[in-house]
């Protein structure tokens, strides 16, 4: 970090506008750690607070209509809005049974609260860690595109920062040139928390090796294989195009072209672990291959097809944990499960909106090549 976070955010002189901070409903607890922050570091610089946080609601009518409440004035704030569009733990009563909110929902209430606004604040930003409809990010046939049309409707209702992590596909931000959008990929938070959860953690390049699990996630995965100074290897896969299953052409074989990973760790990243089918058929592949550890990580830990699966792939020793961040909603059984590792990201936002409420440079708050060559030399890597 080049200057302690005290001295920049909360400068009184120097921020745009009083900040506010409304977390809706599936983002709570996100909301809540981002606010410890940001109040831990208001305090420091003389700034009398006990939140940044506003109430807000989002009631539904038995009807299934809802509406947005705030519960305060936000007349000339810098509001930042945070959502998790995947959080579908959330449920509201719908004709006298219970409904769980789908990312449909948790956007039209993200609409909702903006609408509550009424153009009183100075300015609206939008966390939105789980981009809403972003896996949706091109069009093949006759298809929707509704990451990019939710874009620019945000920006025509008077959004003027987005920030999001990890995007499927950051070209999205084509949809909207005029607009602040920032794609954050948190990789200093997840070598942190592998270090701190995984004894003996040996990255020489003798000893570890990072893999890509698609031509899609190279990008990030060439990052990681950078910044520690090792070999990569990458999987592509192999299609059926003569068939579509669920509007996409089935995975036939992953393929994997690169160096030998044999008596090595190995280490995985992608943006999302959906099925989880993909990342097991890596992590089996791998191992008839001789890779000592699988070690994965994913933004978005979604789970949709449950836990037994890994559960039995690390019990037949191939996979040795998985790493997934806090910026979405992960069930209990999850977080108790002996192979999964939670990576926080709470304080990085909490710098990120700090930065963009006293329009400084982000780097000038935290530098995150300084901070992960800084980790290696902690532990000896460097």
């Amino acid at each position: 970090m080049t200057a302690k976070a005290s001295d920049i955010l909360f400068d009184t002189d120097s921020r745009v506008a009083p900040l506010g901070l409304i977390a809706l409903e599936g983002a709570a607890e996100l909301g809540k750690k981002i606010d410890e922050y940001l109040v831990r570091w208001a305090r420091k610089g003389g700034y009398d607070i006990d939140t940044f946080l506003i109430e807000n609601q989002c009631p539904r009518f038995a009807s299934g209509d809802g509406k947005g409440l705030i519960c305060s004035t936000v007349r000339g704030y810098d509001i930042y809005i945070i959502v998790d569009v995947g959080n579908y733990n959330c449920k509201y009563q719908l004709f006298g049974h219970e409904n769980s909110m789908s990312p449909d929902d948790h956007y039209q209430d993200l609409k909702r609260i903006i609408q509550a606004i009424s153009g009183k604040a100075h300015r609206i930003n939008v966390i939105m860690p789980l981009l809403y409809g972003g896996r949706q990010h091109r069009r093949s046939y006759r298809e929707s595109l509704d990451c990019a049309c939710a874009l620019q409707e945000l920006q025509s209702m008077g959004v003027s920062n987005i920030v999001t992590f990890d995007a499927h596909d950051p070209r999205v931000h084509n949809a909207i040139p005029l607009m602040g959008f920032d794609n954050v990929i948190p990789s200093y938070q997840v070598l942190k928390a592998m270090f701190n959860n995984i004894d003996g953690l040996n990255i020489k390049k003798d000893n570890f090796m990072v893999v890509s699990p698609d031509e899609g996630a190279l990008n990030r995965n060439m990052y990681y294989a950078s910044v520690l100074g090792v070999d990569m290897g990458m999987f592509y896969k192999r299609r059926d195009y003569s068939r579509i299953i669920d509007g996409r052409n089935p995975i036939v074989a992953h393929e994997y072209l690169g160096n030998s990973v044999e008596g090595k760790d190995v280490f995985v990243a992608d943006d999302i672990i959906s099925s989880g089918e993909s990342v097991l058929d890596i992590a089996y592949a791998l191992k008839k291959k001789n890779a000592r550890n699988f070690y994965a990580y994913c933004t978005y830990a979604l789970f949709t097809n449950g836990l037994e699966k890994f559960d039995k792939a690390y019990e037949d020793g191939c996979i040795k944990g998985v790493f997934g961040t806090n910026l979405t909603y992960r069930t209990e059984e999850l977080k108790s499960r002996p192979w999964f590792y939670e990576v926080d990201v709470s304080k990085y936002i909490a710098y990120f909106i700090g930065a963009i409420n006293h329009d400084v440079s982000i780097s000038t708050v935290i530098d995150p090549h300084e901070r992960i060559n800084n980790l290696l030399v902690k532990f000896g890597q460097k």
